[in-house]
């Protein structure tokens, strides 16, 4: 008898590197469901082919990285309203017959920042305040618009060509305003959020000059990167005493309604999922009983 069991995957070129199976399969295993979760390294000229031959497979359907998010978007014969905005997809399953694609990092993001800092939403008066994003690429387009779908006023784009910036502030008028990274300095005594989604400060790139201390004391840091944990920018963040979110987080959140949708349960971001991925980033194995 063949095995009927829903499969999933993540695809991407390259892939090994993805944590993704090993947040779903501790899901199928917590909650005791029959299928599996594995990577898909598929170069580009064999994307289409490949997501369109994944029912026959045996595919609910699956995660996607890069470099295939455009592409996806494209492919798809439906987009929620996050994809159908950024125009870049994530997350896929089938619906008689027809290709439908979801943005989650949009959510994941948000629902990190909701996990990690709660007092983000009650900044200024009960509300998000202004935020404060540095760089304006595709990560940084899914952030502005989760912040200000989220409710944020007021959300500031700062990055080393102001002409990126612009275009991106472009298409959040009256919400986003766009500067350049050397005037991110003026406006950080007003920043409640500030969100990196740039290399700087990492290992083999220039360093993020930036005075943390010109921040409010309420202010919270985030980083969308994972590894490490502690980017440069967090660990400034932390020594200031300011409230500091990680990147890890945002990779649980938004692998949560792609399990939904491919298995049937919604699954819930525990300490003990976040240790085991934790652990897995660190090169550490997870402790008994973890």
């Amino acid at each position: 008898m063949p095995d009927t069991a829903p499969r999933a995957c993540v695809i991407g070129h390259p892939i090994a590197h993805s944590r993704s199976p090993l947040i779903h399969g501790h899901w199928l295993a917590r909650h005791g469901l029959a299928g599996s979760y594995t990577r898909q390294d598929v170069q580009p000229a064999e994307f289409e082919a490949f997501v369109r031959a994944m029912p026959a497979n045996g595919f609910v359907g699956g995660n996607i990285t890069i470099p295939h998010k455009e592409a996806a978007a494209a492919l798809c014969d439906r987009l929620m309203s996050n994809a159908a905005a950024l125009r870049a997809v994530n997350t896929i399953w089938f619906e008689d017959g027809a290709i439908v694609g979801d943005n989650t990092d949009v959510t994941g993001f948000i629902a990190n920042l909701d996990d990690r800092a709660p007092g983000w939403r009650q900044a200024r008066e009960g509300r998000p305040g202004t935020a404060l994003v540095l760089g304006a690429g595709g990560a940084a387009r899914g952030i502005v618009y989760g912040l200000i779908e989220a409710g944020a006023p007021r959300v500031l784009i700062a990055n080393r060509t102001r002409e990126r910036a612009e275009a991106l502030a472009s298409l959040f008028p009256g919400r986003a305003a766009a500067l350049g990274l050397d005037e991110a300095a003026e406006v950080l005594p007003q920043a409640d959020l500030l969100v990196n989604t740039t290399s700087l400060g990492m290992k083999g790139q220039p360093p993020l000059d930036l005075r943390l201390d010109l921040l409010p004391g309420h202010a919270i840091v985030a980083d969308i990167v994972y590894v490490p944990l502690e980017t440069p920018i967090l660990a400034a963040a932390r020594a200031r005493g300011l409230g500091v979110v990680d990147g890890l987080g945002m990779l649980l959140h938004q692998a949560v309604p792609g399990f939904a949708r491919w298995f049937g349960v919604v699954p819930q971001v525990t300490p003990e999922l976040r240790a085991l991925v934790e652990a897995d980033v660190l090169g550490q194995s997870p402790a008994p009983g973890r």
